[in-house]
């Protein structure tokens, strides 16, 4: 691990509640190297998900930057990182959020081809990916023939497809048994090393937590 595929230096994020000013974020610093697995854990409520969205630049810190690799995501504007976004980043939520009428191929192809890949090139890559999550055999079903387990290997697979520099990933396996979420986790652990690839995961899983390299608590709107 040695150069940082993302950067966030002094994200501070507050919201409105009624006439209420609730400040969750007060000046967070976090880097990530290439390939480093970062667990971020804390009480519900305490930002994690907040932090996620302003590191992968779905929405904005009130103060701060984010850097991924040598871009500076915070200054660029929303069409600059959602082309940012799909060339650099990965993203895994606790729900898959695959679209139902598309077949495993496909959705994972998707990124790719919002990224302007045709059709071969992108149908080719998915196919790759999806024999690397252990799913070549599932490769024309829909979400819905899909077990759950199945499903989130999928999600793994589109965030991963285009082998990005960092994936986020907010309680990836959260709603999978005990034995489905080790397989997912420990897929996603291979193919950081074998790709090199950064991830910030939130969980409350502590039993995920000796995979990781770093594991950073979020306290008070700070990261200890």
């Amino acid at each position: 691990m040695s150069e940082f595929v993302l950067r966030a230096r002094g994200l501070e994020k507050s919201f409105s509640q009624g006439p209420d000013r609730v400040t969750v974020l007060t000046g967070v610093d976090l880097c990530v190297a290439a390939g480093e697995r970062v667990a971020v854990i804390g009480r519900s409520g305490s930002g994690k998900s907040t932090l996620l969205h302003l590191l992968g630049g779905l929405d904005e810190p009130d103060a701060g930057e984010v850097w991924v690799g040598a871009e500076n995501l915070t200054a660029a504007s929303p069409a600059e990182r959602a082309v940012l976004r799909n060339r650099h980043m990965g993203f895994v939520y606790q729900l898959h959020h695959l679209l139902p009428e598309f077949s495993a191929l496909e959705n994972v192809a998707m990124p790719l081809r919002l990224g302007g890949a045709n059709r071969a090139t992108a149908s080719e890559q998915a196919r790759e990916m999806l024999a690397a999550v252990d799913l070549e055999p599932r490769l024309q079903h829909r979400p819905a023939a899909l077990s759950g387990g199945e499903r989130q290997r999928v999600a793994v697979a589109r965030a991963l497809v285009g082998d990005p520099l960092i994936v986020l990933a907010d309680e990836p396996t959260g709603n999978l048994d005990r034995d489905n979420a080790r397989s997912v986790f420990d897929l996603m652990c291979r193919l950081s090393d074998d790709r090199g690839i950064g991830f910030v995961i939130v969980t409350h899983d502590d039993s995920m937590l000796d995979s990781m390299h770093r594991v950073l608590s979020l306290v008070d709107g700070q990261i200890r």
